[in-house]
C-alpha cells in the first residue's frame, strides 16, 4: 500500500482508497470519489446519505436560476437511494468508529470508474457487511448502475427501503418544482420541472434481487421527500444475497420525452444486467486510457496522482456536446455554476488534442457557438467583437455576478471586476484555437469556425486598446490578470503579450484564406461586416502594441504598471495580518491588493505559452522573483510553477510541485469557502494541468513554425525532455497531425515509436536534432 496523502493510498496506482473515514470531510471526499462521464456526475455517497450528506447528481446542460442571483447546473434526485432496517431501526448514516464492529473502507477504481464501499454495521446484535458498486455508463450516459452484496452473521429478516430521494443539495436555492411520481410494475419515476427555465427532469429506479425471485409483497413509500419501494427479505448466515439498482436522469433539453425515454433506458440496461454492462464499461475506459498512455515507472504513488486527475478531467468534460463547457468544479458540485472560465482552453483542453482531436474540437466549437453571448458582451460594454464571459454557461452569455464575495469583517458585498476587466479570456480562446491547428493541422476548422472566432477577438482588442499618443503605442489599461488579487492595473504583461498573439494570428489568418480560400473570406466578411480598414488596425495594433522588456540592470520583468513600488512582503506576512481566515485577499481593500504578493502565477504562465518570447535567463530570473511572492491561492498556480521549473531543468523541485498540484483535490488544501462563496468541488483546472506538468514542462514540448510560402507556417513539434531522478520512465502518447507517437524518456534515452498505422512520417526535433521517423518505426536518442 502506497500512501498518497493522510487520507488516500492506492496499492496499484490505478485506484485511490480512502484509508479512514471523517464525517466532517464528506463534502471533499464526495467530490474524490465521484463517478461520471461528462453528462452526470454523482458523488461519492454511501447509499443511505441524503441531502444533509451532500448526496448530488449534476446534471449537464440544466442551467438554472432559483435565487435570482447565481444560474447553475441542476442537482437531480437520487434515484439509488438504499437503505436497511430490522426491527424498526434503520441503518445509521455513519458507522461508529468507536465500535469494533463497525467500519466504511471506501475506493475508486480509476481504470473503470467503480466507486466501491464495504460497509461493517450492527443492527439489533446483528453484524452485517454491505458492500456497494456504482459506475456511470460511458456507453449510455443518462445511466447509473449500482450493485450491493449483503451478508450476515445470524438469520434475520430485514426490510429494504429502494427508490428516489427527491430532496436535493443545492447550493443557490431549490430548483426543481411541481414533481409527480409514476410507479411501473415497481419501475419507480419522478418529473419535475426546474422554476427559471422549466426544464422537464424525470429521474426512473428499478432494484431487484439477483437469485430471479421477483419481489411480490412490496408497497410504495411516498413520504419524507422518498418515492421507495418498500419489501422485506429474510438472510440466512453467512449467505449472500445481491440486489442490482438501475437509475436514468434524462431532460427535456435533450430529450422530447424524458420519463418515457429514462424508463426505456432502465428496460433495456435490466435484461443485459450489470455484470456485461460493467465489461463494456471497462473496454471503453481502457480506449480512453490507451489514447493517454501516461506511464510513470519507479512511483506508484505519481502514477496514482495523475491517473486521478487525468479521470476527472474526463468525467468533467461533456465530449457528447460541442455546445456545453467544461465547468471549473466539473460536475461534482454546483460550484462556480456548472460554466466554463479561461481554464478551459488553457488547463483542460490540451490533452484532448494530443488524444482526442475530436473532444477538443467540440470544446472549441463551443467557442463557436457562444460567439453571439461573446458579441452581446462586448456591445454592453461599448466594444465591438467578442469579449468572451469570464463564466460562461451554455449561452456564453455573463455568468459572472458583479458582486462575487464579501468582506466577512463588515457583511458588505464587493464589487468584483472579474465580469469586465479580466479580458485575457479572449486571447486566450484565440491562443486555442491556433494551438489545435498546430497539433492536428485541421485547417478546415480554422476556416470554418476559428476564423471567425478570432477575427471577432482581434476586433474587440483594437475596440478596447487605448492608444497613447505620447509613447505612439497601443496599451490595455484597467485590467485584471491571472493574478486576481491586482485589479484596476495599467498593461498586464500576460494579458498584452496574448492579445499580441491573436493580432497575429488573426493577420495570418486573413492572409491564407485571402491567398487560397477567397471565396470563403468573402462570405465570412460579408457574414461579420468586416472592412479592409480593420484588418489595416488589427496590422497596427499588432506593431505598436506595448511590449514590455526585462530591466536590462536585474532582468525581471514588471507583472503590470506600477508593481514594483507596491509593497514587497510574503504571502506568510500577510496571513498574519488577516483578522479572520475568510477574508477576501484581493481588491479593492484586500490585505494583498497594495502589496506585491500575488495570488497565482501570472507572468509565469506566459514563459509556457510562448516560450520564445524570452530567454531562459530571463526565464530563470523572473521564476526566481515571483515564487516567494505567490500565494498558490488558485489551484492553477502550482502546475504553471511546475511547468517552467521542469523546463529550467529543476525537476526535483518540478516534481514537488507536480505533487502539490495532482494533491489539492486528495488533500483537501484549498479554500472550499473564500469570501462567504462557496467554492469547494473538484478543482478541473488543476487535473488537466498535471498532464501538460509532463509533457510541457518535463518533455518540453513546443512547436516550431517556419512560415511556409510566405503564408503557412511549417510546424514542427520540439522536446527537450527533462526527468526526475524519483522516477525510472516517463511515457505518454500524442497525436500530431493524425499520427500516433508513443514516447518513452528514460534517465540517458529517449524512445520514440511511431505507430505502424500512422499514414506519414513524423518530423520533430529532440534537443538539436531533426528526427524523421516512418510508420511503424522506433527510435532511439541518448539523452
Amino acid at each position: 500500500m502506497y500512501e498518497l496523502t493522510n487520507r488516500y493510498s492506492t496499492k496499484t496506482g490505478q485506484e485511490i482508497i480512502e484509508i479512514d473515514f471523517a464525517e466532517d470531510l464528506i463534502i471533499p471526499s464526495g467530490s474524490n470519489l465521484l463517478i461520471g462521464n461528462g453528462y452526470l456526475g454523482y458523488r461519492g455517497i454511501e447509499p443511505n446519505w441524503e441531502a444533509t450528506e451532500y448526496s448530488g447528481c449534476i446534471v449537464s446542460d440544466t442551467y438554472d436560476k432559483a435565487d435570482g442571483k447565481w444560474r447553475e447546473l441542476v442537482n437531480a434526485p437520487n434515484g439509488l437511494y438504499f437503505n436497511i432496517t430490522v426491527d424498526g431501526q434503520p441503518l445509521a448514516k455513519f458507522p461508529d468508529l468507536a465500535s469494533e464492529n463497525e467500519s466504511l473502507r471506501r475506493s475508486l477504481d480509476l481504470r473503470s470508474g467503480l466507486y466501491n464501499s464495504i460497509r461493517k454495521f450492527n443492527l439489533n446484535d446483528t453484524n452485517f457487511i454491505l458492500e456497494t458498486n456504482r459506475f456511470a455508463s460511458l456507453e449510455q450516459l443518462e445511466l447509473i448502475l449500482a450493485n450491493y452484496k449483503i451478508i450476515t452473521d445470524t438469520d434475520v429478516r430485514i426490510k429494504i427501503q429502494a427508490g428516489i430521494d427527491k430532496k436535493c443539495w443545492d447550493i443557490n436555492g431549490k430548483h426543481l418544482e411541481n414533481f409527480k411520481e409514476l410507479n411501473k410494475d415497481n419501475l419507480l419515476s419522478v418529473i419535475a420541472n426546474t422554476v427559471e427555465s422549466n426544464i422537464e427532469i424525470a429521474v426512473s429506479s428499478l432494484i431487484k434481487i439477483m437469485d430471479n425471485s421477483s419481489i411480490n409483497e412490496s408497497e410504495i413509500v411516498n413520504k419524507n421527500n422518498k418515492y421507495l419501494l418498500e419489501f422485506e427479505i429474510s438472510l440466512e448466515a453467512n449467505q449472500p444475497v445481491e440486489f442490482e439498482q438501475y437509475m436514468a436522469v434524462t431532460h427535456s433539453n435533450q430529450r422530447n420525452n424524458p420519463l418515457k425515454d429514462s424508463q426505456k433506458i432502465i428496460n433495456e440496461s435490466e435484461k443485459v444486467g450489470f455484470k456485461l454492462l460493467f465489461e463494456n464499461q471497462l473496454e471503453n475506459w481502457n480506449k480512453i486510457w490507451n489514447k493517454w498512455g501516461v506511464k510513470i515507472g519507479g512511483s506508484i504513488k505519481d502514477q496514482a496522482l495523475i491517473n486521478f486527475n487525468l479521470y476527472h478531467n474526463r468525467i468533467a468534460t461533456p465530449a457528447y456536446s460541442e455546445r456545453l463547457p467544461i465547468g471549473a468544479r466539473g460536475l461534482s458540485c454546483q460550484a462556480y455554476q456548472g460554466a466554463a472560465f479561461w481554464d478551459q482552453e488553457i488547463f483542460n483542453l490540451p490533452v484532448y488534442l494530443y488524444s482526442e482531436p475530436d473532444i477538443a474540437k467540440n470544446i472549441l466549437k463551443y467557442r463557436y457557438h457562444t460567439l453571439p453571448g461573446a458579441r452581446k458582451k462586448a456591445e454592453d460594454l461599448g466594444y465591438k467583437g467578442a469579449f468572451y464571459a469570464w463564466i460562461s454557461g451554455k449561452t456564453g452569455k455573463e455568468l459572472c455576478p458583479d458582486f462575487f464575495f464579501e468582506d466577512v469583517l463588515t457583511g458588505r458585498k464587493i464589487r468584483n471586476h472579474f465580469n469586465d476587466w479580466q479580458i485575457h479570456v479572449s486571447p486566450d480562446i484565440a491562443y486555442t484555437v491556433w494551438h489545435y491547428y498546430q497539433a492536428t493541422g485541421d485547417i478546415d476548422f480554422i476556416i470554418d469556425y476559428g476564423s471567425e472566432i478570432i477575427f471577432e477577438i482581434a476586433r474587440f482588442l483594437y475596440s478596447r486598446a487605448h492608444f497613447n499618443k505620447n509613447k505612439k503605442e497601443f496599451e490595455l489599461i484597467r485590467l485584471l490578470g491571472p493574478d486576481e488579487y491586482h485589479e484596476n492595473v495599467d498593461n498586464n504583461v500576460f494579458t498584452l503579450y496574448q492579445s499580441k498573439y491573436a493580432l497575429d494570428k488573426a493577420l495570418k489568418i486573413y492572409k491564407i484564406m485571402e491567398r487560397d480560400y477567397p471565396d470563403r473570406l468573402a462570405v465570412l466578411r460579408e457574414k461579420i461586416e468586416l472592412k479592409d480598414e480593420e484588418i489595416a488596425n488589427w496590422k497596427e495594433m499588432a506593431a505598436l502594441i506595448r511590449k514590455p522588456e526585462p530591466d536590462p540592470d536585474t532582468d525581471l520583468i514588471e507583472q503590470h504598471d506600477g508593481y514594483f513600488d507596491l509593497e514587497d512582503t510574503t504571502p506568510e506576512v500577510l496571513e498574519e495580518r488577516l483578522q479572520d481566515p475568510g477574508e477576501y485577499w484581493g481588491w479593492p481593500n484586500g490585505v494583498a491588493h497594495h502589496t506585491q504578493v500575488i495570488k497565482q502565477a501570472d507572468l509565469i504562465q506566459l514563459f509556457w505559452l510562448q516560450p520564445e518570447l524570452f530567454s531562459n535567463k530571463i526565464k530563470e530570473k523572473n521564476l526566481d522573483y515571483y515564487l516567494p511572492r505567490t500565494e498558490h491561492g488558485s489551484s492553477l498556480s502550482p502546475s504553471a510553477y511546475a511547468i517552467e521549473e521542469a523546463r529550467q531543468g529543476r525537476t526535483k523541485k518540478a516534481r514537488e510541485r507536480l505533487i502539490h498540484s495532482a494533491s489539492i483535490d486528495l488533500e483537501n488544501t484549498n479554500k472550499a469557502v473564500s469570501g462567504g462563496t462557496f467554492i469547494g468541488g473538484i478543482h478541473t483546472a488543476a487535473c488537466g494541468a498535471t498532464w501538460q506538468v509532463l509533457t510541457f514542462g518535463f518533455a518540453g514540448l513546443r512547436f516550431i513554425e517556419d512560415e511556409k510560402n510566405g503564408i503557412y507556417p511549417d510546424i514542427k513539434a520540439a522536446f527537450k525532455p527533462e526527468i526526475p531522478a524519483a522516477w525510472d520512465y516517463y511515457q505518454f502518447n500524442l497525436k500530431l497531425s493524425n499520427q500516433d507517437l508513443t514516447i518513452i524518456v528514460k534517465t540517458d534515452t529517449i524512445i520514440m515509436t511511431a505507430s505502424e498505422d500512422n499514414n506519414e512520417e513524423i518530423n520533430i526535433k529532440v534537443g538539436e536534432e531533426f528526427v524523421i521517423i516512418a510508420p511503424g518505426i522506433t527510435r532511439k536518442i541518448r539523452r
